[in-house]
């Protein structure tokens, strides 16, 4: 492995992809350095803080938003909304395909026709950065987490709220170019390492909390601390999640395909065997990414509705005990909040698979080029054999997404470890990062296979340099 480190470098084009790639995190990164006018950062963090701790629906946004903005929220940068407006616009544009017959006539146009939807999808994240940095703004309003001069109303008021909305789309748009800059020059997918870049830059406060929170006497976190049992369960966790989450993800259901044989002359073309490759959790990090933001809204209604059944006097026993009791039901590792999680994550499972996986077109597909699968018919019977299997092998990568899922928030509420930390057990963030990881090992292991050098998947003695050819070929 290491070789194959030293051999990235050996190739000029290759070495500056990595380093520009590098360049681009480094400048995505300090842009967290740069505070949004206005806001008092002091309190924001604090109240983040307590909110998280908490388990409240503003912690939960909180957590939620630092997978996608590297923790920026509670300390409001430019940077602040991350990158995920952008991922939002094009999902949504990405389902819109499946139901718009001009985005579909769009799609089947090829290139031309992908750069209008791209074009599209940025003015969408533009929408999006608008209305979601006008929402941050407004709860900072409301919550007195602005500075004295800009929390008047009047001219004053209005150029907070210009000057913050500007900054967060500006600070947003401006991470869709630094991915687009990646994709062109770079090497991986650009917004995916923009996203691992802010997932990763919170594991240096992970393994200070640990450090600061050691204690080798300590048996239970109860007291917030955690001892070498805890430490040696959070590491062995880590690696086996891991392990798990790499399996799932390159996991795939292999279909036989016989291709028709084909007779020209004295020759015969085709009759080759080979596979249909069907990824066991093919929608990805999609499912848990739903489920995650739509269970904000049950803690966050429920508690407005206990505060304001506590508030009022005229209201009955009954509903204010029943509010409470909602409210509390749905906090984190509670069960009703489990079980709701789990059944999201399987409905969005199967509903993300529905989307981008289409059986009569594949089975169309096969049909054209000669091919078949051996013992069905080309045609209803071979999509209705593809729609069986997909939705067997949907069961199991959902059942393993709702496990990844689950792990974070048993460990924060069973161990009483902080969510910072097990969240690197399980999680969105874990999948993304293991999924880019993944996809940059292999795009690597292209460029120096392409190029006659060993890479880190290479078996053999050639790993000094590219093979030297003989004058004969």
């Amino acid at each position: 492995m290491l070789q194959a480190f030293i051999n990235i470098f050996r190739i000029p084009e290759l070495r500056n992809r990595v380093l520009f790639t590098l360049g681009i995190l480094v400048i995505y990164r300090l842009g967290f350095w740069v505070p949004i006018v206005g806001v008092d950062q002091s309190v924001l963090a604090e109240n983040a803080d307590l909110a998280t701790k908490g388990g409240t629906a503003f912690g939960r946004i909180v957590q939620f938003a630092s997978v996608f903005s590297g923790g920026n929220l509670a300390q409001s940068t430019i940077f602040g909304l991350g990158i995920m407006p952008y991922i939002t616009a094009s999902i949504i544009f990405q389902l819109l395909q499946s139901v718009v017959p001009t985005l579909q006539d769009l799609k089947k146009e090829g290139a031309s026709g992908q750069q209008k939807i791209n074009e599209w999808t940025r003015y969408a994240t533009v929408g999006l950065c608008i209305f979601q940095g006008w929402m941050w703004l407004t709860y900072m309003k409301s919550a007195s987490l602005v500075v004295p001069y800009f929390a008047e109303g009047g001219t004053n008021g209005l150029l907070f709220y210009v000057s913050g909305i500007a900054s967060l789309t500006a600070g947003s748009l401006f991470l869709m170019w630094l991915g687009e800059q990646i994709d062109k020059r770079g090497i991986g997918n650009g917004v995916s390492m923009i996203l691992t870049a802010g997932i990763l830059a919170q594991m240096p406060n992970a393994v200070k909390w640990v450090v600061e929170n050691f204690n080798r006497s300590t048996t239970s976190a109860d007291a917030g601390q955690i001892g070498l049992a805890g430490v040696l369960v959070l590491t062995a966790g880590f690696v086996i999640v891991t392990a798990g989450a790499i399996i799932i993800t390159v996991a795939q259901r292999r279909i036989p395909i016989q291709q028709a044989k084909l007779t020209r002359g004295r020759k015969v073309y085709g009759g080759q065997r080979h596979y249909l490759p069907l990824r066991v959790n093919h929608a990805g990090v999609m499912p848990i990414i739903f489920a995650s933001s739509l269970m904000i809204f049950p803690s966050a209604i429920f508690e407005w509705l206990a505060s304001r059944a506590s508030e009022s006097n005229a209201t009955s026993g009954w509903w204010l005990a029943t509010t409470d009791l909602l409210a509390g039901s749905f906090q984190i590792g509670h069960y009703p909040y489990v079980v709701l999680e789990i059944v999201m994550i399987y409905f969005f499972s199967y509903f993300w698979t529905t989307v981008q996986f289409s059986p009569d077109e594949m089975s169309k597909q096969l049909k054209e080029h000669g091919s078949f699968i051996p013992g069905l018919r080309p045609g209803p019977r071979t999509a209705e054999y593809l729609e069986t299997v997909m939705e067997r092998i949907t069961y199991v990568g959902a059942g393993f997404l709702a496990v990844i899922a689950v792990i974070p928030t048993f460990v924060t509420s069973k161990l009483g470890i902080d969510f910072m930390v097990s969240q690197f057990l399980g999680g969105t963030g874990l999948l993304i990062v293991v999924s880019v990881a993944l996809d940059l090992v292999q795009r690597l292991e292209a460029n120096l296979v392409m190029r006659n050098y060993a890479g880190f998947l290479a078996a053999g003695s050639d790993r000094a340099g590219p093979r030297v050819r003989s004058a004969r070929g």
